[in-house]
């Protein structure tokens, strides 16, 4: 097999030829085009991820659905919101307990870096020892009065029916998380899936948002859980999976995808597509969670004949790129950061030359 990628799909994503059937499919399990797409995609979408990472110009792709549209990176750890987390809110400052779970869950609440960098313009610290709720709540309403966006538009954070202003709300809830010491309970946890629930428990925190919020804190040195131990299927996921499945019990989501995860080397080999993994780390729970969210917005374009859930049949964001690139770093623990320079240009030389001696 070429070890560039060689799609089997049209520009709109439509599969052109009949593909082998998956391995090993789970009993009662029946599946539609969109999923050989969700691994075409995958393929593609990484490969986006190391052109511009090798200083490439755009376009980075011949697919005029990426071209045209915003998609998340294949890996979560790897977008832009993700690699500030690491580099500026998890690694700078204490490193106590309390302190990073405190950073942690205030930057995810608004998920937005210029929220977080409005807040450290404005106070002389972002800490727990020196939070106010007075001074935070002044910061960001004054910004709101400014006509200031100051969540991000990536997912909707629920108000928990507070009638005041929502980051009130948010600002207490954290407050009393760290009142009722959940950063030492959650560093306690014998499972991941414990952590989650103890996030669950708290108002307005469903499953979505407990489970992202977990793995946040899990790139810190907080927690040490696999990605591999626990997975929840959000909103996006599920309509992603009804898309990709004809028939796909609920009860089995999260099964099905640790099936895609233990597969997905077979998968990419089957639909002839050559996936760079991140150097050396394979697609985890997590981000098989996230490209099911991204192929249910790809398959509005390529495969609208597959309804979702949500019944949603556009895709809202374009594609824009920044003008400042990223300089990837990831958890310490994953143990790939050394790696990272290795790759790039020097990647694409080396498959060029494999390629010319095949």
């Amino acid at each position: 097999m070429s070890l560039f990628f060689q799609p089997h799909t049209s520009t709109a994503g439509l599969t052109t030829q009949k593909l082998p059937p998956p391995p090993e499919i789970p009993k009662g399990l029946d599946v539609t085009p969109v999923f050989d797409t969700f691994w075409v995609f995958a393929a593609e979408r990484q490969e986006v991820f190391f052109r511009r990472l090798a200083g490439n110009k755009a376009p980075w792709t011949q697919n005029h659905i990426l071209q045209e549209y915003k998609f998340t990176n294949v890996y979560r750890a790897s977008d832009r919101v993700s690699q500030y987390l690491i580099r500026n809110v998890i690694a700078s400052g204490s490193q106590s307990a309390d302190e990073i779970f405190f950073r942690i869950l205030l930057f995810k609440i608004f998920n937005k870096i210029e929220t977080w960098e409005l807040l450290a313009t404005k106070l002389d610290e972002i800490s727990w020892a020196s939070y106010s709720f007075q001074r935070y709540d002044t910061v960001l309403s004054k910004a709101l009065c400014q006509g200031t966006t100051i969540y991000s538009a990536a997912y909707i954070m629920p108000s928990g029916g507070s009638t005041d202003r929502k980051h009130r709300f948010h600002l207490s809830l954290l407050q009393r998380m760290m009142h009722q010491r959940l950063p030492s309970k959650i560093q306690k946890s014998s499972t991941m899936k414990q952590a989650f629930e103890l996030l669950r428990e708290y108002p307005s925190i469903g499953d979505f948002l407990a489970y992202q919020f977990l793995i946040d804190l899990n790139y810190s040195e907080l927690l040490n859980f696999s990605e591999m131990d626990f997975v929840k299927a959000g909103p996006g996921a599920k309509d992603g999976m009804k898309k990709c499945f004809f028939n796909c019990d609920p009860a089995r989501l999260e099964d099905v995808m640790r099936w895609m995860v233990d597969t997905q080397e077979a998968q990419f080999e089957r639909v002839g597509a050559c996936f760079r993994n991140l150097w050396g780390r394979r697609l985890h729970l997590i981000d098989c969670q996230n490209l099911f969210c991204e192929v249910d917005k790809y398959a509005r374009q390529a495969h609208p004949e597959f309804s979702g859930l949500s019944g949603r049949l556009r895709i809202k964001q374009r594609f824009e790129p920044k003008s400042n690139p990223v300089q990837y770093s990831y958890p310490r623990k994953w143990g790939i950061n050394n790696n990272v320079h290795l790759y790039g240009a020097d990647w694409d030389a080396r498959v060029g030359r494999l390629i010319a001696a095949d």
